[in-house]
């Protein structure tokens, strides 16, 4: 769903719909105030010269809400978004979008905290998983687990590196006083007649186990 405020007319005469408080001498929104918007959107909080601006709560007619900063009608700076679904994003904004370090827990009780851009996961981040109680901690690349990582288990560890949000190349499971060696590679995968190059399915991966060894420092190997 978007969650960017629903009010683009509010520089609009006839188009503002309840407006209670501050205002500066040109008339404009300034100051403290709420409005209820023409769709039945309420806003609450700081304005500046019209606009959204400073603290502020803003609710949509369905069920969302967000919390916190404004600058000039756009989400900026630090502020709580609570989504319809049950999901809930914490964290830091700009310009409407999700960017910056920021904690989003999902409906099904899983949560990533991390960096963020462009309402992406993007650079270093730990995801945790409800169901399995694992996590993923590593780096994302457009909402993806890319390049250097490693997903953690209650019993054991693999670190290595990632593509398209699968484990790719070399890497190593570590256990309770050793650690296997090996990478993955894709599987091959027997073919009708034709199909040679075509991509409709993903890759199986296999794991290629090499050598057990003592336990070692992972200093990672990063893809392009």
């Amino acid at each position: 769903m978007s969650d960017v405020g629903s009010d683009e007319f509010d520089d609009e005469r006839g188009k503002l719909g309840e407006y209670d408080g501050g205002r500066n001498g040109a008339g404009e929104r300034h100051g403290a105030g709420r409005a209820v918007l023409p769709n039945g959107d309420v806003y609450q909080g700081g304005y500046e010269s019209g606009r959204r601006h400073g603290q502020g709560t803003y609710c949509f007619k369905n069920g969302a809400r967000y919390v916190g900063d404004y600058y000039q009608n756009m989400k900026h700076g630090h502020g709580t978004f609570y989504y319809p679904d049950g999901s809930k994003y914490e964290g830091l904004w700009v310009e409407d979008l999700r960017q910056g370090h920021g904690l989003y827990t999902y409906p099904n009780g899983d949560a990533y905290e991390g960096e963020w851009l462009h309402h992406m996961r993007h650079g270093q981040g730990i995801y945790n998983y409800q169901e399995t109680v694992s996590k993923y901690k590593g780096s994302w690349v457009n909402g993806k687990m890319e390049s250097a990582g490693e997903y953690i288990h209650s019993n054991n560890r693999y670190m290595g590196n990632f593509v398209n949000n699968n484990p790719s190349g070399p890497g190593k499971y570590v256990f309770d006083g050793c650690e296997q060696h090996g990478e993955y590679r894709p599987a091959e995968q027997d073919r009708a007649e034709g199909e040679w190059g075509e991509s409709g399915s993903p890759a199986i991966l296999k794991w290629i186990p090499k050598c057990v060894t003592e336990l070692t420092l992972w200093t990672g190997t990063h893809t392009s």
